[in-house]
């Protein structure tokens, strides 16, 4: 039987995970006073709405360029390949309050399904869950998960948020989608200090889709930026064979920065925000090509992304800047109509100049982020 975590707080967050043991309590992750989650505050032990809920959450393109940890913006497919898929279902078999991973399958990539663990407590979707749990009151039901990963590992496209969204939303859609969106970010947040540090420009648009804009993390708040309807605005997203750990990739980051460089920064970031609002493609690639501080100083460790970033302007995308914490290199076009040749330009790009295998897919704005795609009725 796979393992369980309960969902009960603890009175004292432990300073690592602890082995996994089916009365081990998840830890409690700190956060900010104001960023706790609101444990129990709907009403108490809620009855479960379905017997099992199947949830999808897209990838998410984090940073946007000068937007470093509070912008990033949701993207997927119309097959809904681009992103991760979690079955929640009720499971008698455990203890009450508890969470544990049945299963996880990755359908394109096998080779990464042995790589992430079923112990809840080290997964991502177990985490969340988990949090969603306590978030909702949950005493009287354990609940098991099976995720389906759609995304590859490190690879800037907001793996760790996908799998925590898409968790969260099933376990609360599992007992009558009682949480606000607000509250499953702060679910997802859990999971994502856990694993990738304490930033939400990934988990927060996995959730709500579309733009987000973190506007401030303590108090926590955040801002969906609308963007017009008749926006048609595509990404060019191009992988190349090569992992980019988050946290390898932050601790490149410089501790200093020149304050001419703070205020340009700045201004695209606000530009960008300008451009979202006003369905302006063109601002937004500008803007999303303009970081002078984070980008300069990670692309160099992923081989081949300035020349990847030149194909892409020369090939006629508004703007290309590397998504996330990489190795993805992003490209926006309004309309599909020039997608695959300026990803056949990124694609020889990564190998010409970096040596890597890289594949390319083009998305769309996703405006609806996590959502419940199948549910199963209550066991008579």
């Amino acid at each position: 039987m796979a393992a369980a975590t309960t969902a009960s707080p603890a009175t004292a967050p432990p300073s690592s995970f602890p082995s996994t043991t089916r009365k081990s309590p998840l830890p409690i992750l700190r956060l900010p006073r104001k960023l706790k989650l609101p444990a129990a505050s709907l009403s108490s032990d809620p009855s479960p709405a379905f017997q099992s809920v199947t949830a999808f959450a897209p990838a998410t393109v984090a940073n946007l360029g000068p937007g470093f940890d509070f912008l990033g913006c949701a993207v997927a497919d119309a097959a809904l390949s681009l992103g991760d898929t979690v079955t929640a279902t009720l499971d008698p078999s455990l203890p009450p309050g508890t969470v544990a991973i049945s299963a996880v399958t990755s359908p394109a990539r096998p080779h990464l399904a042995a790589r992430l663990s079923r112990d809840p407590l080290r997964n991502c979707a177990g985490i969340a869950a988990a949090a969603a749990l306590r978030a909702l009151g949950v005493r009287s039901h354990a609940v098991s998960l099976a995720l389906a990963k759609g995304l590859p590992l490190g690879s800037g496209l907001g793996s760790s948020a996908a799998s925590a969204a898409a968790a969260a939303k099933a376990v609360d859609a599992l007992f009558g989608s009682l949480l606000s969106p607000h509250d499953l970010v702060l679910a997802g947040l859990e999971s994502e200090k856990a694993v990738s540090g304490f930033h939400a420009d990934n988990i927060a648009p996995a959730i709500q889709g579309g733009f987000v804009l973190v506007r401030s993390y303590d108090p926590f708040t955040l801002v969906q930026l609308p963007c017009p309807p008749a926006l048609r605005l595509c990404f060019v997203l191009v992988t190349p064979d090569f992992e980019a750990p988050t946290a390898k990739m932050r601790a490149a980051l410089p501790k200093k920065i020149d304050i001419g460089h703070h205020v340009r920064n700045s201004s695209q970031a606000a530009a960008l925000v300008a451009a979202v609002l006003q369905g302006d493609a063109a601002g937004i690639g500008s803007a999303m090509s303009s970081d002078g501080i984070v980008e300069p100083t990670r692309a160099p460790l992923i081989p081949g992304m300035v020349a990847v970033k030149a194909a892409a302007l020369e090939a006629g995308a508004l703007g290309c800047t590397i998504s996330g914490a990489g190795p993805t290199a992003v490209a926006v076009i309004e309309g599909e109509e020039k997608g695959e040749e300026i990803a056949r330009r990124m694609v020889d790009a990564f190998w010409s100049a970096g040596k890597l295998k890289a594949t390319a897919t083009i998305a769309q704005l996703d405006r609806a982020g996590a959502r419940v795609i199948s549910t199963s009725r209550l066991l008579e």
